[in-house]
């Protein structure tokens, strides 16, 4: 795996800390961010069609059909701002959105990205997310959407350490601690020195 590609997806469950690392890595890089999530939640803010559509999906705890994820993403690693590379920050979340991306950089010629499992066990992400639920509130935090995530994240989207186990593409981080403990096994995992 080429280590100076400065191309990732960020996998784990909800409330294991992708966004918080993939936002730090992104400003760290100098690449995009490209959280799945902010720009579905964006959509719904805007009373746009897709929005509406995807209000329903979100408030069941519900995953975005494949379909209209792939061309979201397809459409967005195609702005200027990931020609330097990229964090997929909810993105694949089922094995047939995997496939579908692999095969877009496929006929892009591009390499695929790096894969960042983050681990964390359930009584740490039930207790990230019971404080979130406070502090950052979003639609889906509700206590029986959250555990409605975790449900679907476990069918839907935990098939894809597999996927990418096989391919050996799968790097794992714990990702239990402290923001920078985290961020600093990150950093040692993808070769990346601190600032």
């Amino acid at each position: 795996m080429d280590k100076s590609l400065k191309q990732f997806i960020f996998l784990g469950p909800p409330g294991a800390g992708k966004g918080t690392q993939a936002k730090m890595l992104s400003e760290e890089l100098g690449i995009a961010h490209i959280s799945t999530g902010d720009m579905l939640r964006a959509a719904v803010r805007q009373g746009s069609e897709l929005g509406q559509q995807v209000q329903a999906i979100i408030d069941a705890g519900q995953l975005v059909p494949d379909d209209l994820m792939v061309g979201i993403i397809q459409e967005r690693l195609q702005a200027a701002d990931c020609s330097e590379g990229f964090i997929l920050d909810g993105f694949p979340r089922t094995v047939q959105q995997a496939e579908a991306l692999a095969e877009m950089l496929k006929c892009a010629n591009a390499p695929h990205p790096r894969v960042v499992l983050f681990e964390v066990p359930d009584s740490v992400l039930h207790e990230r997310l019971e404080n979130r639920r406070g502090a950052e509130a979003r639609a889906d935090d509700a206590k029986d959407v959250q555990l409605e995530r975790l449900r679907v994240y476990r069918d839907q989207t935990a098939p894809l350490i597999s996927f990418y186990e096989e391919r050996s593409l799968l790097e794992r981080v714990e990702g239990v601690g402290s923001v920078e403990e985290v961020q600093n096994r990150l950093r040692g995992r993808v070769n990346v020195d601190p600032a």
